[in-house]
């Protein structure tokens, strides 16, 4: 019987179908991936996985031992939790991939209370607004804002994150401050335009109606792709915002940004805590998920 940190790393080789970013996502040498699997196939006298230069893929018998392996992981976590108690420590890597603008003005903050009383989880958080290949990257679990489009993951909905609609002061003293949509259209104010891809379609103003959201067509000089720079347009005043609590509450507390429309917010996001597999429920992800909740909670609506 191979001990389970043999098999954890077999299992992130064959997840990520790489040795050199297994070993780099575990923080070990690759040297000691290639001798941990030599020495797998050894015992069970089989090959379990095919090596080419470009990519590592499981055999037959590979997948086999794969699924039996990851199984077998999860039942020894969840027998260490369950005659653990509340006083075990909490200790080992996890990776958490979180929204960029999610993990900077929400998350990270809130950080020094986690490490605290986790002092021996060594957390590698990866700040990104594409939707990663969980698997592929070697993350634990991940934060998503908006709807989970990938019907492979595990997904368990947290809450929706409340939208805002907001411009800079500056921007409010030379456009006027809209209290109708009819005024969005009549004071010619501008909107800056958010698209994950340049040049589709501009989704417009959306705001609530009897039966669900609409959109209004608002003019708007600026389109961008990032939310950072979405941001730092709305902070200089080249037009109104929508944008999620989370982000902006800072600027919204020091005066920078100032909420308009309160009535007609826009939808708000679904929120989603997401693992690649049931069996990436560890410990240490159902600690972080839960912590990572309180800390999102003053900004969802339920």
């Amino acid at each position: 019987m191979q001990d389970l940190e043999s098999l954890a790393i077999f299992l992130r080789i064959a997840e990520m179908a790489s040795f050199t970013h297994a070993a780099e996502s575990l923080g070990i040498q690759k040297g000691r991936a290639s001798n941990v699997v030599r020495r797998i196939e050894a015992d069970v006298g089989a090959r379990l996985l095919h090596r080419s230069t470009r990519t590592v893929q499981l055999t037959e018998e590979g997948r086999a031992f794969y699924s039996r392996a990851r199984a077998l992981l999860a039942n020894a976590e969840e027998l260490d939790a369950m005659f653990a108690g509340g006083e075990a420590k909490l200790r080992g890597r996890l990776r958490v991939d979180l929204p960029t603008e999610l993990a900077r003005a929400t998350i990270v903050p809130a950080l020094p209370s986690f490490m605290a009383a986790y002092p021996e989880v060594q957390l590698e958080l990866s700040s990104t607004d594409r939707r990663i290949d969980l698997i592929q990257e070697g993350m634990d679990c991940a934060i998503r804002i908006g709807g989970i489009v990938d019907s492979t993951l595990v997904a368990r909905p947290v809450g929706a994150l409340r939208m805002v609609n907001v411009a800079s002061p500056a921007y409010l003293r030379r456009h006027g401050i809209p209290r109708t949509l009819d005024e969005l259209r009549t004071q010619g104010h501008r909107m800056i335009h958010y698209a994950p891809t340049l040049g589709s379609r501009p989704l417009g103003w959306e705001y609530p109606q009897a039966d669900g959201y609409a959109t209004l067509a608002v003019a708007g000089s600026l389109s961008v792709n990032s939310v950072q720079t979405y941001h730092a347009a709305g902070l200089a005043g080249l037009g109104l915002m929508q944008a999620g609590l989370s982000s902006i509450k800072e600027h919204l507390v020091a005066g920078e940004l100032v909420e308009v429309l309160p009535d007609l917010r826009p939808e708000p996001l679904p929120v989603s805590f997401v693992v690649a597999h049931r069996h990436n429920l560890s410990r240490r992800v159902r600690t972080f998920m839960e912590w990572s909740e309180g800390i999102l909670a003053p900004y969802l609506d339920n």
